[in-house]
């Protein structure tokens, strides 16, 4: 229990210091006209206050991921703890703020169309697949998640439950997103944030369970190394590339620079805060059984049901299921939205048009349909190793853009780099990759990463500035 309180304590006082390190490392300027107001057009850009896009926010970037990655994250003990809190705010959250701010920044720009600006248009068509892909997985993953949670309470099985969800994106694709965005996203968002605090209340108040110490044993029960499966099971509540993917769809409705901050590096924190605690309640339910270990390549549906009706009864077990169960749908929703962004703006055609709209999205789900009868492991391999790509690849266009501004890109660079040895090293060694040696795998990834490093240091002349950058509190 001291241990999870003092994760929850550094995710505060990381919201307050570090946030504010990065918004002064960026240069949030209040008197800069935003997109939002810019571009004011009652439908793609619209000014709102920071409450209803920091809960539209969370709601688009939390889904599935920071539950069911959180509790197969607790097959590594309460390392997991660190990698989440760690991984948050010095990672996710800077992530989360540069891709808004960028866009922002940028017009509201996506990012692929960013990436093409600041690296190369190479680059740029490389994160456009992975983008389309990426949105592929989530709309699969996180719709079997789903469908298998409402199957769960009701007489309708979960095949039609996934038609129906499908029927729903489809429909959703349709309307104005501020219809969505403004008015009912922040209502599920609030919604979600209640069921974990009820759920954490749940475990707490229990005689019956304790959350494990970092520096309690037996709680390993994965024969994957920590090294680099757990830094990429728990994507989602720690660092996650397809965040980037939504935020130009919240950075258009930004009205001023000041409210990046809470809305972007905050819904990062508390979904942070939401993988801490499934984590806890995995590890404090299961402990000392090894029946955590039969999450493994499973999805921990059936995981949510017995802890929600454990800590919440009946009743909490079906509110807590439904909202597990519609966060995820509304996410394949808004994803969807950022992968059409991403494809118009790759062949530079207009979306305005219904019409354009449906071809896009249609071959989409229709992949993506075709996927939720794939193993949920499988999926969740590639779907985990793309999150933690993209995000490298963010984090590398953000040091550019520090760089030629002059700016302690160090804040970028050092996630960057790690996002990379990981990326590298999980496909080289994980189930459906390449199967090579742990130790083989990991030495390949630091090289592949130094060789980047330098690549960038030599094209982007960043190397004269790197020893004064690596003075942290010169921030302050």
């Amino acid at each position: 229990m001291y241990t999870f309180i003092a994760c929850v304590v550094f995710l505060v006082v990381g919201y307050f210091i570090y946030g504010k390190i990065v918004e002064k490392v960026f240069g949030i300027d209040g008197s800069v006209e935003t997109p939002a107001t810019k571009y004011n057009d009652g439908e793609d850009y619209i000014p709102m206050s920071k409450v209803k896009l920091f809960f539209s926010r969370y709601i688009n970037i939390a889904g599935l991921g920071p539950i069911f990655g959180a509790i197969q994250g607790a097959l590594f003990g309460p390392s997991a703890f660190l990698w989440i809190i760690l991984g948050t705010i010095f990672a996710g959250a800077v992530h989360d703020f540069c891709s808004g701010f960028l866009s922002v920044r940028q017009d509201g720009l996506s990012i692929p169309g960013i990436i093409g600006k600041y690296l190369s248009s190479k680059v740029r068509h490389l994160l456009t697949i992975l983008i389309v892909v990426t949105a592929v997985l989530v709309v699969a993953t996180f719709t079997k998640g789903a469908a298998t949670l409402l199957a769960s309470l009701t007489s309708i099985n979960g095949f039609m439950w996934i038609v129906i969800i499908f029927i729903y994106f489809f429909i959703a694709i349709i309307l104005p997103v501020n219809k969505l965005v403004g008015k009912i996203y922040p209502i599920f968002g609030l919604f979600f944030i209640l069921i974990t605090f009820l759920l954490l209340g749940g475990l707490i108040g229990s005689p019956t369970y304790t959350i494990p110490e970092l520096t309690t044993k037996g709680l390993y029960y994965t024969p994957f190394p920590l090294f680099p499966f757990l830094f990429v099971t728990i994507t989602c509540g720690a660092i996650s590339g397809y965040h980037s993917t939504q935020s130009p769809l919240i950075a258009r409705y930004v009205k001023d620079e000041k409210d990046m901050k809470p809305v972007f590096y905050g819904a990062m924190v508390l979904e942070g805060f939401t993988a801490l605690v499934w984590a806890a309640i995995a590890m404090a339910f299961f402990k000392g059984n090894p029946q955590l270990a039969l999450f493994l390549g499973r999805t921990p549906a059936i995981a949510v049901k017995e802890f929600s009706y454990v800590f919440l009864g009946q009743i909490g077990l079906i509110l807590t299921v439904l909202c597990v169960a519609f966060c995820p749908i509304i996410t394949g929703d808004t994803i969807l939205r950022g992968a059409r962004l991403a494809i118009l703006d790759e062949f530079g055609v207009s979306g305005d048009q219904l019409i354009s709209r449906l071809k896009i999205i249609t071959p989409l789900l229709v992949i993506a349909f075709v996927l939720t009868f794939v193993d949920f492991s499988i999926m969740w391999t590639f779907f985990a190793w793309a999150q933690i790509s993209i995000a490298s690849l963010i984090l590398w266009t953000s040091t550019v853009y520090l760089i030629k501004r002059k700016r302690k890109y160090v804040l970028t660079l050092l996630p960057a780099m790690f996002c990379s040895v990981v990326s590298v090293a999980y496909i080289l060694q994980a189930p459906g990759g390449l199967y090579i040696e742990p130790i083989i795998a990991n030495t390949i990834a630091v090289i592949v990463t130094i060789v980047l490093t330098a690549i960038f240091m030599k094209k982007f002349k960043f190397n004269k500035f790197l020893v004064p950058n690596l003075y942290y509190f010169y921030f302050f």
